[in-house]
């Protein structure tokens, strides 16, 4: 289709096929990769005979299993309401049933109107916790930024291997697993480096492409430490068969973001995995980025360098968005 159908996003026929695919299959769950209306939920369930989710919903059920530490649990509970407060007409006759009694706005209430107060009320409450979450992490950042040292963000596509490239620099102990979004509150831990100098490395949440808009919300407090870095570290898998396509789906979310202005570095990341030769061959179409195995610390001694490079010459002022190396 040149564009979404508005009832159903793929329209009547391909509805059809798709319900005679459940049947035949026995599924009991279908899901979309891409984003649907409340409306259209509704229709192709009754449509299909069973449950439909769309690619927000899978993220977010994700983040959910991930969430360790009470900041990611109440960024996550916040994203997953803000998602369901639209959706609550769909959830079946229940919903629509009338209430009354002591506790209601009235008799004429239903079910439906009572819940999304309940989910007003608890999404405002947890912005005001997730804003209170932003503000310690900003006192924070303004003791670091007191230091004089500079803090350099390791961002990229989701299991690119972030998490592993700290530890294998700071030995940081951080939470480690081949799995999308592993981290997801930052952490900061000093690198000494060649020198007597000194950065700041912090690892933050992986990057996605079309990001549900709630989680971007929700995760403001988090995102702020990659807007308010002075460097960038890019980390990329380059074993993933669409590496190509992370580099470009995480520059573009970059470029959306209001960051400072610091040199970002592009590290290939998992080169054990391949073949060198290969490897050589990408190095010729990326000559200023780095090559590297956090898994075995392949290279991790070049990367030292450059950051200390840029330690070396680090000042508390904007950069001009150079990479690093350049004049």
């Amino acid at each position: 289709r040149e564009s979404p159908n508005s009832a159903t996003a793929i329209g009547s026929g391909k509805v059809q096929e798709l319900a005679l695919l459940v049947q035949d299959l026995g599924a009991n769950l279908v899901v979309f990769d891409r984003e649907l209306t409340p409306s259209q939920v509704r229709t192709l369930e009754q449509a299909v005979g069973v449950r439909v989710v769309d690619r927000s919903e899978v993220i977010l059920d994700i983040f959910a299993q991930r969430a360790r530490t009470r900041a990611g649990k109440l960024q996550v509970e916040l994203a997953q309401l803000q998602y369901l407060l639209p959706r609550l007409a769909g959830r079946g006759p229940t919903m629509s049933r009338l209430g009354g009694g002591i506790g209601t706005r009235g008799p004429g209430e239903t079910q439906l109107e009572t819940e999304r107060r309940a989910i007003q009320r608890r999404i405002s409450k947890l912005r005001q916790e997730v804003e209170e979450l932003r503000r310690h992490r900003q006192r924070l950042r303004q003791r670091r930024e007191g230091s004089q040292i500079p803090v350099v963000a390791l961002v990229g596509y989701t299991n690119a291997g972030k998490s592993t490239l700290l530890n294998a620099l700071t030995h940081a102990q951080v939470y480690v697993a081949d799995q999308l979004f592993a981290t997801l509150d930052p952490t900061t831990r000093r690198l000494e480096l060649p020198g007597q100098q000194a950065v700041l490395l912090t690892d933050t949440v992986g990057f996605l492409t079309e990001l549900p808009e709630q989680l971007v919300e929700a995760f403001q407090a988090t995102l702020e430490e990659v807007t308010e870095a002075d460097a960038l570290l890019h980390v990329v898998d380059l074993s993933h068969p669409n590496w190509e396509g992370h580099i470009e789906a995480v520059e573009t979310l970059l470029d959306e973001m209001p960051l400072a202005t610091g040199p970002r570095q592009l590290v290939f990341n998992k080169i054990d995995r391949l073949d060198p030769e290969w490897v050589e061959d990408v190095r010729l179409l990326y000559p200023k980025a780095l090559f590297v195995s956090a898994a075995n610390g392949q290279n991790l001694d070049q990367l030292r360098h450059t950051l200390a490079q840029f330690a070396a010459a680090f000042a508390p002022r904007p950069c001009g968005g150079r990479q690093f190396g350049d004049p």
